[in-house]
């Protein structure tokens, strides 16, 4: 294929995804945006509570993003039985991941005091995710079923049933919240009964098409027979995945810690800059997932060529795509924040200027969170997973995290250091997925690929 014809390919398969996990951020966008005009405690306490709860759902999609790269490889070999099983298998590894960390998410907030935060906003944060802890599960599933969705290319789908929850949670916001349509006022609690609603439709709505749509692969007959081979397949490419993921969310969520010791304003204007920051990651997510996609078939033709043209042309899609970002964040931050604040709360001057510095930071970050992400979809595609696992454990928290402390505390720079301690993780995490996906794919990597895929 031509470079032409690859953007074209990737555009097909990865705008569907891009404007999928857009539409999820719109559940997190509007989340924020009506717990805003709730006012400030009740903002910090969601964005507080809501990182601790993605932190650990992103932590557990490591399986679910491993059945990506998996039935992308086995589409391209025409097996449609270890279709099946990979995804199965990703669906109970989901479920045991949930079970094993209730706990912490129904205590969390012994768990938060810890961490330093103010009492009253730990235990509003814990009322907040005794709700939101049973959709836990139904979010993963999602996922998972999305993963094997997108894997066949049909990324339309995926979009859509995002598309559809957006207006879903924001009615079910709307009501529980602020008491609307005849329902009781419930503040935050009714910000979780509403996240939680929303991850419940959507799980119901993914499965509901497969079963309609894809029967071919009969995935919920007989779900609860195992397959223990398959299952350490799974579980093997699939935890360096979570792994990983938690090392970058660990690291934000480390940072909306740090911005808690700050206090309530910093917090605030923390969680308006990391979800505007956060849209615009979704569009590399996007791109990432498709590369992926094309880098597991490709990988299972044993097709470098094609591979490299095509991870060439995403990264360039990702440095566009950042480009726009920069000038957006740089020319219009102002506007942008002031969609999450009620126009009469008395912290709005504050939260405002704090917001603007934090997105100032954002747009430094926004070609290297790119590089690194398209870098590591390149790298599961060819399902090596361990090896960018310590790379980000290392860009991360020996890097990122100590350099957020150094800036915001040690020299005084508050907000604006932490985030620049992210700039500093996500750059070398940047260099180093690119140098490793890079140094495969040219001279040498069909020799090294030959065996079969790396852990």
């Amino acid at each position: 294929m031509s470079y032409p014809a690859h953007v074209k390919a990737i555009l097909v398969l990865g705008l569907p995804l891009v404007g999928g996990h857009l539409a999820q951020m719109g559940i997190g966008l509007t989340d924020t945006i009506m717990v805003g005009w709730y006012g400030a405690e009740a903002l910090a306490t969601v964005t507080l509570a809501s990182t601790l709860f993605m932190t650990v759902f992103l932590a557990g999609s490591g399986f679910a993003w491993a059945v990506m790269p998996m039935v992308a490889k086995y589409v391209a070999e025409e097996d449609e039985q270890q279709v099946r099983r990979a995804t199965r298998m990703g669906l109970w590894l989901s479920a045991l991941y949930c079970a094993a960390i209730f706990p912490l998410l129904w205590w969390s907030d012994p768990v938060l005091r810890a961490l330093g935060q103010a009492p009253q906003i730990a235990a509003e944060a814990q009322v907040y995710l005794r709700f939101l802890v049973f959709g836990l599960l139904p979010a993963l599933v999602t996922m998972t079923l999305k993963s094997y969705l997108a894997a066949l290319e049909k990324t339309q789908v995926v979009f859509w049933v995002t598309a559809i929850a957006v207006p879903f949670n924001a009615a079910a916001n709307y009501a529980l919240i602020f008491g609307n349509f005849g329902f009781p006022e419930l503040g935050i609690k009714g910000a979780a009964i509403a996240s939680l609603s929303t991850h419940v439709f959507s799980a119901v709505v993914t499965a509901g098409y497969i079963i309609g749509f894809v029967p071919q692969h009969a995935l919920f007959q007989r779900l609860w027979k195992s397959d223990w081979d398959m299952f350490g397949t799974v579980f093997r490419l699939g935890w360096p995945i979570g792994l990983t993921t938690l090392s970058e969310v660990g690291l934000f969520a480390a940072s909306a810690i740090m911005m808690g010791w700050l206090g309530t304003i910093p917090l605030a204007a923390h969680g308006i800059a990391l979800q505007l920051a956060s849209v615009m990651f979704m569009l590399h997510l996007g791109l990432s997932n498709a590369a992926t996609v094309r880098a597991g078939n490709a990988f299972g033709r044993q097709d470098w060529t094609h591979m490299a043209r095509g991870g060439a042309m995403a990264l360039a899609l990702s440095v566009g795509v950042a480009l726009a970002t920069i000038i957006l964040f740089i020319a219009l931050p102002e506007p942008l924040i002031v969609i999450f604040l009620d126009p009469g709360d008395p912290a709005r001057a504050a939260i405002i200027e704090t917001g603007i510095v934090l997105l100032a930071v954002a747009a430094v970050f926004q070609l290297v969170d790119g590089a690194q992400v398209v870098a590591l979809g390149l790298l599961r595609g060819v399902q090596d997973t361990r090896v960018p696992m310590w790379i980000a454990a290392v860009s991360y928290w020996v890097l990122g995290l100590p350099a957020a402390y150094l800036l915001g505390f040690t020299f005084g720079l508050g907000g604006a250091g932490v985030w620049g301690g992210l700039v500093v993780g996500l750059a070398a995490a940047a260099v180093l997925l690119n140098h490793r996906f890079w140094r495969r794919i040219l001279p040498g990597f069909s020799r090294l690929a030959a065996p079969g895929p790396t852990a």
